[in-house]
């Protein structure tokens, strides 16, 4: 199976031009067209190899959970065009991501390894094992870094850095929980726990709009319900559908994004075991299966059915 790493398209009236960790997307006033490229980025590092399917895995289960949530919360998009690509408002971000966490797991778990009680502003309870649920969802913001690591950032911070009026504030928080509680309920119905995710948000004009990834497993990180219970009182790991897998296995290569750390190789059998995961993740959070696509002329079909969209 090939995988793509970027995409060049010019279109006839684009007006810019933006690549991210993973995606490229094209400015057209104020719509843009998201292409869900299959680089992979962790700790906040693009990785040298792209993954087979990633892309569209991810791009079409945000598709899913932003139809079955925007009647809770605005959002950017107008259409899917393509397994690839997203068309919606151009927003103006905020610059911070609302990181929503239900479990003391991924780096909360880290850092309250380390001892620390306080993350972002949030007191947490002595006591915690790994994977614990908390008693409330919480909120854990961070900075949104253009280039390198973001940041963990309190509440009271962003307001005293004026990040975010306190009004828009207000607004992103009560938007991130009750998507927190709808995320929920979606995952529930396919027998996983939704642990912790993360939320963006944008203005087009003055109203805010939830934009970019929802509910994937690259912005969430799930449990499977079966035998949680279980292996929390055991101590044993908890079975993970997120991209969770990809840290693991570059912290065992001693690779964590640190200066002076080099990415592990990633050889084909690297590769094609992570494509595999992100198929599973699709068909585990879907229940359908991934139809299989022509290995040749990705890119020719993208660009095809943006401009077929676009005109």
């Amino acid at each position: 199976m090939i995988a793509f790493k970027e995409t060049n398209f010019k279109f006839k009236g684009q007006t810019g031009f933006y690549r991210g960790k993973v995606r490229d997307v094209y400015y057209f006033g104020d719509r843009m067209v998201m292409v869900a490229t299959d680089r992979i980025s962790a700790f906040d590092v693009v990785l040298p190899m792209p993954i087979p399917d990633k892309g569209r895995v991810l791009n079409q289960i945000a598709a899913i959970n932003l139809d079955a949530t925007k009647s809770m919360v605005p959002n950017w998009v107008q259409a899917t065009p393509d397994p690839n690509v997203t068309v919606g408002f151009r927003c103006e971000p905020f610059p911070v991501e609302m990181v929503v966490r239900g479990y003391l797991a991924g780096h909360a778990g880290r850092e309250y390894r380390l001892g620390k009680r306080m993350v972002c502003g949030v007191p947490l309870p002595d006591g915690l094992k790994e994977n614990d649920s908390l008693q409330h969802p919480v909120i854990t913001p961070t900075t949104k870094a253009h280039v390198g690591h973001d940041e963990d950032i309190s509440r009271e911070e962003i307001l005293k850095r004026k990040l975010v009026s306190e009004e828009d504030y207000g607004a992103l928080e009560k938007y991130a929980l009750a998507m927190f509680r709808k995320g929920t309920e979606l995952a529930a119905k396919r027998g996983l726990i939704l642990v912790d995710t993360k939320y963006e948000f944008g203005k087009h004009g003055n109203t805010i709009y939830l934009i970019d990834e929802v509910h994937t497993p690259d912005s969430s990180r799930y449990f499977y319900q079966e035998g949680y219970e279980d292996r929390q009182k055991s101590g044993a790991p908890q079975k993970q559908l997120s991209k969770e897998f990809v840290r693991q296995w570059l912290i065992e290569n001693n690779f964590q994004g640190k200066e002076g750390q080099e990415v592990p190789e990633m050889t084909d059998s690297v590769v094609a075991a992570i494509a595999d995961r992100y198929r599973e993740l699709f068909e585990q959070m879907t229940g359908s299966r991934l139809e299989p696509l022509p290995a040749t002329g990705i890119l020719e079909r993208i660009e095809r059915n943006i401009v077929n969209y676009l005109n």
